[in-house]
């Protein structure tokens, strides 16, 4: 190869070759994954947590402009290197596509595509680069595992704070009750929304504001904290305005534009406060700073190769996939519970009860059992041919429908029973039928209710486990069959409601596990 000393006007036709391959690659993945790419724009379109997900390709696209000046004097390189790594991101989206995790395949979709730049242009520009392409992840739809967290955070705070404003509380779960009326710690009142679009600005604001990491990294520590604590004070302060004003304000529509209102004031602030200690006169090349070495002739061939190489590793999961799920989902299959179990006789479970809330399940059953004055309930939700919303451990799957007001969820925690003669872990939450007419809790029902996971004939205790045994199956061909098994105590007394729920898997689990195999083979 030889040294070249070149004129602008020189680099710009040696970036044509690379830059060509690298679009070419960047719309391959896009033709290739569409659907992934189709689904996570839905969710920014469904949910307004993910909202903000819209404006990351344009400005991922305006950072990158921005650097041009700083990338024009620097050759692209390919690195070959990084096809394993893409090859890694294809298994990853295959493994979610097995398995229907959304997340995973949506993450491996933009993770190729910011793998695209270093493939083609080498790691020398990717290095120039890296804030924009580590930016492109805020479009990627995850963080929603944390709302359970924050809510329950927020409740604990808030009824400390009235406490300690002389305000006595009675909690229900996420429910309040103060002497001036009911407030409830819904998912909207969690702060999610506030903190994804909080840490996402922050971030670009510390890159363009700040050269130092140390700053970058304090100001991106506070983008996330700050959103967390502000919601606390906001939830706080509404409450207090509706208990002031004999709830005349705060308690409408009022409410919502209230919280706003102060998140924004808070926002405002925190940006205020940053840019004085901003970076004045900050040249363009913000972050990672580059050296430009001497130039050589590279063939053509070279981006041309290695974007072939990566479009053969991107396809083969495409190869791989087939209609199998879409046809087992055609097919219903037979689930049937017991009317006995051993000594316990079964009926039909009544109009109005508690249920699980698992929308997309294949098929559902539902029986109470009863042993001389004991009284279990037993659900069944079975799936076949998981694919699209139709799976077994899911965000949209809860022990409550997040619309029925007709329970009050207490507490959940983990539980261990044998379920049979296996040892397992059972979810376990309790839950308090909602007041009505100014009832007591000692007069309102409460239940004590177990979950578990069942696939392919083995036991999973909780989501990750039975995600991970549903790609283990996947990967050996065996049928992607699960189901949640819920056992439910009418018990007040919790302590007397396990020791009932314990007795019951423990006489009677195996009978429910074959009712579960019949349903498998049943095609």
């Amino acid at each position: 190869m030889t040294t070249l000393s070149l004129h602008p006007a020189q680099a710009r036709s040696h970036w044509r070759w690379p830059l060509a391959c690298t679009a070419v690659l960047m719309l391959l993945v896009a033709l290739v994954y569409r659907d992934t790419a189709v689904a996570m724009v839905t969710i920014w379109m469904r949910s307004e947590t993910y909202t903000h997900a819209f404006v990351v390709p344009p400005i991922v696209a305006w950072l990158i402009w921005r650097r041009r000046t700083d990338l024009l004097p620097l050759q692209p390189r390919p690195a070959p290197w990084m096809l394993l790594p893409l090859a890694g991101l294809a298994c990853l989206w295959w493994l979610g596509h097995l398995v229907t995790v959304a997340a995973a395949m949506q993450f491996a979709l933009v993770a190729m595509l910011v793998c695209c730049v270093p493939i083609v242009l080498g790691w020398q520009v990717s290095w120039v680069l890296l804030f924009p392409l580590a930016f492109a992840f805020f479009a990627v739809p995850i963080g929603e595992f944390l709302t359970p967290m924050l809510m329950h955070w927020t409740v604990e705070v808030l009824v400390a704070g009235l406490r300690l404003s002389g305000i006595p509380v009675y909690q229900e779960g996420q429910q309040l009750v103060i002497p001036s009326g009911r407030w409830a710690v819904i998912e909207a009142c969690s702060g999610i929304r506030y903190l994804m679009a909080t840490f996402m600005v922050g971030s670009l604001f510390a890159y363009l504001n700040y050269s130092s990491a140390r700053k970058r990294l304090v100001f991106v520590a506070v983008s996330v904290v700050l959103p967390v604590v502000a919601n606390w004070v906001r939830a706080y302060i509404i409450v207090m305005l509706g208990h002031i004003s004999n709830n005349e304000i705060a308690t409408g529509v009022d409410h919502l534009v209230y919280g706003w209102v102060f998140f924004g004031i808070v926002i405002l602030g925190l940006f205020f406060i940053g840019a004085r200690w901003a970076d004045r006169a900050l040249p363009a090349d913000v972050g990672a700073q580059a050296t430009a070495g001497p130039w050589q002739a590279l063939p053509a061939w070279q981006p041309v190769a290695v974007t072939a190489a990566a479009a053969l590793l991107m396809l083969w999961p495409t190869w791989m996939d087939d209609n199998n799920h879409a046809d087992l989902a055609a097919s219903r299959p037979k689930l049937v519970l017991p009317a006995a179990l051993g000594d316990w006789r079964g009926e039909a479970m009544p109009d109005g009860g508690w249920t699980p809330h698992v929308p997309t399940a294949t098929v559902q059953q539902a029986r109470r059992y009863h042993q001389a004055d004991r009284v279990v309930g037993v659900h069944l939700a079975y799936y076949r041919g998981q694919v699209g919303d139709v799976k077994l451990v899911s965000s949209a799957n809860h022990f409550l429908d997040p619309r029925d007001h007709h329970w009050v969820l207490l507490s959940h925690g983990t539980v261990q029973a044998a379920a049979g003669a296996v040892p397992a872990a059972w979810r376990q939450v309790e839950m308090l039928a909602a007041e009505q007419g100014g009832q007591p809790p000692g007069a309102r029902q409460r239940l004590t209710v177990w979950r578990l996971y069942w696939v392919g004939g083995h036991l999973a205790q909780g989501d990750i486990p039975a995600k991970l045994l549903q790609a283990w199956l996947a990967l050996r061909g065996q049928p992607d069959d699960g189901a949640s098994i819920h056992l439910v105590s009418y018990l007040p007394d919790t302590a007397q409601a396990q020791a009932q729920l314990s007795d019951f898997v423990r006489e009677n689990f195996g009978m429910l596990a074959d009712a579960l195999v019949q349903t498998r083979d049943s095609r």
